[in-house]
């Protein structure tokens, strides 16, 4: 009978400007042990109500432009938003932080993440100025 092994880490992001920033480097740097992995799940939780976590894809950098951009026309600060006491981006940023998510899973085979061809994981910072952003990264796995 195989044991499961569960590893959580705290990650603490750098500060990245407003737009879609490719960290899957990031996170494989600070969790090696996804190498000793046959089978697995990578789970990803990011602490924070405005910035987000998104699988897209990692081989033009113009889709991270077009991802903003669009971002930013679905939830563009110019709204009457309610909620303005942290400035004209956090509303939105909130909005942003919605429609993408807070977390992923990748499943994990032969010691790497089984993501598609094209994909990588990406921090999606809807500030104007984000602030470190803190993940909860778990892996658990034979």
């Amino acid at each position: 009978m195989s044991v499961t092994n569960w590893i959580q880490k705290e990650i603490v992001l750098p500060q990245f400007s407003r737009g879609c920033h490719l960290v899957t480097s990031h996170i494989l740097q600070e969790v090696p042990e996804i190498r000793d992995l046959q089978v697995g799940l990578l789970h990803v939780f990011m602490q924070h109500t405005s910035a987000s976590l998104t699988l897209n894809e990692n081989a033009d950098p113009d889709v991270l432009v077009d991802m903003n951009m669009a971002l930013n026309k679905l939830a563009p600060e110019s709204w009457p938003y309610v909620h303005t006491c942290e400035g004209p981006d956090d509303m939105p940023a909130h909005v942003k932080s919605s429609l993408t998510d807070s977390s992923i899973s990748i499943p994990i085979g032969s010691g790497r993440l089984l993501t598609g061809t094209w994909q990588g994981i990406y921090l999606c910072e809807h500030r104007n100025h984000g602030s470190r952003r803190h993940l909860v990264v778990t892996i658990q796995g034979q």
